[in-house]
């Protein structure tokens, strides 16, 4: 039996072209939390609430394989429930990270996304503006947010895997802009995905130059950052002391993140601090309680951890805080 299409507008979620406007204008950049299941999902909107922060509810490919789209579907209406009852309504988006087709793109918008990504940056430039044309044609009939991307980052996240990087060419990107109607861009500046971004001894920097250029040819535009993790070295310490084996794990640092979100980039995407943080207290409980079986004693701790973790972002490194 065919599914009904639902609007994200009856899910209580909402697309992301007036928060953007705001981040734009106010420096600050919106988080975007990749999540899969319920733990990670209830620490995202008890950090935003409590700090006041909107927030991107970003789901993956693999992602929504993996929690169902059904499923995925209602526990976003209900992020924005759970929002609420805390007493601070937050808003939500609901994007698809990394989409690599048209057809995955319409099936989210059918199932109630506000918002998707359309990655064609591995596809010759002429092929990435047809496919993330076609996207933006289709998603703005449903009044759907698009964003598209120039660039290729290195490193491995989910599906999405490049041994090299690609910086983002600034005189392409007026030109890509124009042609697709895109509604944000993601960009190449030195930025990876995954945890093992750099080598010991390296002091990764972001290009800060490439970033100021791409402001400069499309003022006001919104820009997002991928692969913006920052790997604390405390949460790869816990893991590797407690059984792990995380070996040479280095990120960017949050003070170059900061810089990037006080400009046009009003988006910034961490998803494998996360994964680090939440490991790390699941490892620490299972090593010291070897006895527990119980999944709420170790999947608890690593909802709280996650929690403090996200909420130190939003203050320290991305400003969102206090404007929801």
């Amino acid at each position: 039996m065919e599914k009904m299409p639902v609007s994200y507008k009856e899910l209580g979620l909402v697309n992301s072209r007036d928060l953007f406007a705001k981040a734009v204008k106010g420096g600050y950049a919106i988080p975007a939390y990749n999540f899969n299941n319920l733990e990670q999902l209830q620490a995202i909107i008890m950090a935003c609430a409590e700090t006041a922060s909107p927030v991107i509810l970003q789901v993956s490919k693999g992602a929504r394989s993996y929690a169902n789209a059904t499923l995925l579907k209602h526990l976003a209406r209900g992020a924005v429930e759970f929002a609420a009852e805390l007493g601070t309504p937050v808003p939500v988006v609901l994007h698809l990270d990394h989409g690599d087709s048209f057809e995955l793109c319409c099936d989210c918008i059918a199932s109630g996304f506000s918002s998707v990504m359309i990655d064609g940056s591995h596809l010759p430039y002429e092929e990435n503006v047809a496919l993330t044309r076609k996207v933006v044609e289709y998603a703005h009939k449903f009044d759907v947010t698009v964003e598209g991307e120039l660039g290729v980052l290195a490193g491995i996240e989910d599906e999405v895997s490049s041994a090299h990087h690609t910086y983002t060419q600034p005189e392409e990107v007026e030109d890509f802009v124009s042609k697709t109607g895109v509604d944000s861009l993601a960009i190449s500046i030195g930025t990876s995905h995954g945890a093992f971004k750099f080598k010991p001894g390296e002091d990764p920097k972001i290009r800060l130059d490439i970033l100021a250029e791409i402001e400069r040819r499309i003022p006001g535009f919104p820009i997002v950052l991928h692969g913006a993790s920052s790997v604390p070295q405390d949460l790869v310490e816990t893991i590797n002391a407690h059984g792990g084996k995380l070996k040479d794990a280095i990120g960017i640092s949050e003070d170059q993140l900061r810089l990037a979100a006080g400009s046009a980039v009003c988006k910034i995407n961490i998803d494998s601090d996360g994964r680090l943080a939440m490991t790390a207290a699941i490892r620490k409980v299972l090593d010291e309680k070897p006895e527990e079986f119980d999944p709420r004693k170790y999947l608890g701790p690593a909802r709280d951890a996650l929690k403090k973790l996200y909420i130190h972002k939003i203050m320290n490194v991305l400003g969102s805080n206090g404007k929801a």
